[in-house]
């Protein structure tokens, strides 16, 4: 009977896809038949022309799962699901069915199966399949992963391990993730005294990671919904700086951090230029990882020769204000994609440096 774990989390962006890609390598590194589900999946994406979650897709890609994708997510909620499943169009038996169906035929296949939840555990209860309903239904104890803090975290894992006791299912540890490292070991001490009364095995994750919490340029790309243009290999470069090109072009040199996005208005050729040609130079090369040129105003035929020549990344939205474009960025959460290959080797070394995956595979025994 193949082992399985249920990465749950406090709430949304907590390191759910983190952990399962951690505990995946670790199991894999291990020699064990690995496989993956994600029951109840709110993000559609398309692989090998079928209907999955991008979380599936991805641990599809990454492992080398592909013959197991069909049944790796077996619900892919798509737009009027809701209201279909209120309406009675959409009936949460059926649902059941077709996750229970998927899981028993992973099992099949594999010993160590990684089931993630969707957002906060509450998520999916409008089709009567809440992260702490599905748990129960496959039988699979619980990993909470959580933020790094200490009173937040209490507080956000006993509001959670309610709904966990509602549906009867196990909450057996806490995984806390993104720890400031100088605080870790006097976090994870408090979080342990904190939650003394509780069963629970308080597990320390990953330090926070700006590599891990940054966007690369390809996801940027993906945000504006624009091309990359430029050099294609600087693709999967993070960036660790957002900055809008509104001073001069010396103050906006000056002001440059190492891996910079600057974005920069297309009416500002003489800014355009200049990075386009600091872009030769090694030292600056690293502070520059591209450009987003918003602005309805076309670019003057020569400075476009010039960007093109110089292979400097950029997108060119000619639709989207400074600012709007600015705060898109900022606002999406970066997101781990199988192209990201230098985010995911981090994530494989870093398991290894701070999982004890045979303590954790015997706890959840």
């Amino acid at each position: 009977m193949a082992q399985k774990i249920f990465i749950a989390a406090t709430g949304q962006n907590s390191g759910k896809s983190t952990t399962s890609l951690s505990l995946l390598h670790l199991a894999q590194k291990s020699k064990r038949r690995i496989g993956f589900i994600k029951p109840l999946g709110p993000k559609p994406a398309v692989l090998n022309g079928l209907d999955v979650d991008k979380d599936a897709a991805l641990m599809a890609q990454v492992f080398g799962l592909e013959e197991l994708l069909p049944f790796m997510s077996p619900v892919v909620v798509k737009p009027g699901d809701t209201k279909k499943a209120l309406d009675g169009r959409l009936h949460p038996a059926e649902l059941e069915d077709r996750i229970l169906a998927a899981c028993a035929e992973l099992e099949r296949h594999c010993d160590f199966i990684i089931i993630e939840g969707s957002g906060h555990p509450g998520v999916g209860s409008v089709l009567g399949l809440s992260n702490a309903r599905i748990a129960r239904l496959l039988g699979a104890p619980v990993l909470m992963v959580t933020g790094g803090g200490v009173g937040n975290v209490i507080d956000a894992v006993h509001l959670n391990l309610a709904l966990f006791e509602k549906e009867g299912a196990e909450m057996r540890a806490i995984l806390a993730n993104k720890i400031i490292a100088e605080k870790r070991e006097i976090t994870l001490d408090y979080l342990r005294r904190g939650l003394a009364q509780e069963s629970l095995k308080v597990l320390g994750g990953f330090n926070y990671q700006p590599v891990l919490a940054n966007p690369t340029l390809r996801r940027i790309a993906r945000v504006v919904n624009v091309p990359l243009q430029g050099d294609p290999e600087a693709a999967s470069r993070i960036v660790h700086h957002i900055q809008i090109g509104a001073a001069s072009t010396q103050r906006v040199v000056e002001l440059l951090h190492e891996d910079t996005l600057l974005v920069v208005t297309s009416s500002r050729d003489e800014l355009l230029v200049t990075m386009a040609n600091l872009y030769q130079i090694p030292e600056y090369r690293n502070r520059i990882v591209g450009l987003v040129i918003p602005g309805t105003a076309p670019l003057s035929k020569i400075t476009q020769q010039i960007l093109d020549r110089s292979n400097i990344p950029y997108l060119r939205d000619g639709s989207t204000h400074t600012t709007a474009i600015y705060q898109a960025i900022n606002d999406d959460v970066s997101k781990t994609s199988a192209e990201d290959v230098e985010k995911i080797d981090l994530i494989r070394t870093l398991a290894e440096k701070r999982i004890d995956f045979e303590e954790l595979a015997m706890l959840f025994g």
